[in-house]
């Protein structure tokens, strides 16, 4: 390659809480840079309310560049079941041609794997399920692939099955896991944390990296806003964290992925060293 791919890597956007300094920072961002792709790993809403995806919408359409969409928990509607069981992409429609879309750059593919579903043998249905039918559909792309090109794959929730059986993070994530430590796979984008990382996961296949991307919205974890740069030149993929504040990459990123999303409230949970933890969750306003 002569010239390394640049790809953005957004997350948790949280239209409904979201921070407008910082989306239209990262917009001019990509104006100026103009990245070959940008890969946004789920959360566009609050609510999954109508006006939350048309702002979501509407900020992703106006982005210069080709996107592809993870959906999160969410994204699914929260009031009204009938559509969150039989339509539940119903009101993001108007970025459909972007919605889980594979991207194929010369060499490099990114991929998509669904980690969210509308309803789990769980209380609590906001973390993440890798049905036998999502990563089937992931593997089957990557199977497709041309000989030699390597694969980013993008998921809402990080593929790690912290906690019990029953309070995983994301159940079957460490077969998805093994599943794609066959295969020729850089990394697993993924989000749903609020702060980034860069961590390696093993698995009996092998070791898998994965990279978290931060929050562009006022339900900070540890973290200001903040949105990942990701460079790959043939050989080597470096990742920068990039925020408003100025902070290095290595004091935005956290060195192990928590069992949910909410701030860290005791001091043996995971907290990058700015350490910005806010009083509530989500913040009052």
């Amino acid at each position: 390659m002569n010239d390394p791919y640049l790809i953005f890597h957004l997350s948790d956007i949280h239209f409904g809480l979201e921070d407008n300094r910082a989306l239209d920072w990262v917009k001019q961002e990509i104006a100026d840079k103009q990245p070959d792709a940008v890969a946004i790993t789920g959360d566009l809403t609050m609510r999954a309310r109508q006006h939350e995806f048309d702002a979501a919408c509407a900020w992703i359409r106006s982005l210069e560049a080709s996107v592809t969409v993870e959906v999160g928990n969410h994204d699914l509607p929260y009031f009204n079941p009938i559509q969150r069981f039989f339509d539940p992409y119903k009101r993001i429609r108007a970025i459909a041609d972007k919605v889980e879309v594979e991207i194929d750059l010369p060499g490099l593919a990114i991929v998509p794997l669904k980690t969210v579903a509308r309803w789990q043998p769980r209380p609590n249905w906001s973390k993440g399920w890798v049905t036998e039918a999502a990563l089937e559909r992931c593997l089957a792309r990557l199977d497709a692939l041309p000989k030699g090109t390597r694969a980013l794959v993008t998921a809402h929730h990080p593929l790690r099955e912290a906690g019990t059986q029953g309070t995983a993070l994301t159940r079957h994530g460490q077969k998805a896991l093994t599943e794609l430590a066959k295969r020729e796979v850089l990394a697993v984008l993924s989000g749903h944390v609020h702060d980034a990382f860069d961590l390696t996961e093993e698995t009996e296949q092998g070791a898998v990296r994965m990279i978290g991307a931060g929050t562009l919205s006022r339900r900070l974890r540890s973290t200001p806003p903040s949105f990942n740069e990701l460079r790959w030149d043939g050989e080597q993929l470096a990742v920068s964290v990039c925020n408003l504040e100025g902070y290095d990459t290595a004091e935005m990123m956290i060195n192990e992925v928590p069992e949910d999303a909410m701030p860290p409230r005791k001091p043996d949970e995971p907290v990058a060293p700015v350490d910005q933890v806010p009083r509530t969750d989500p913040p009052v306003h």
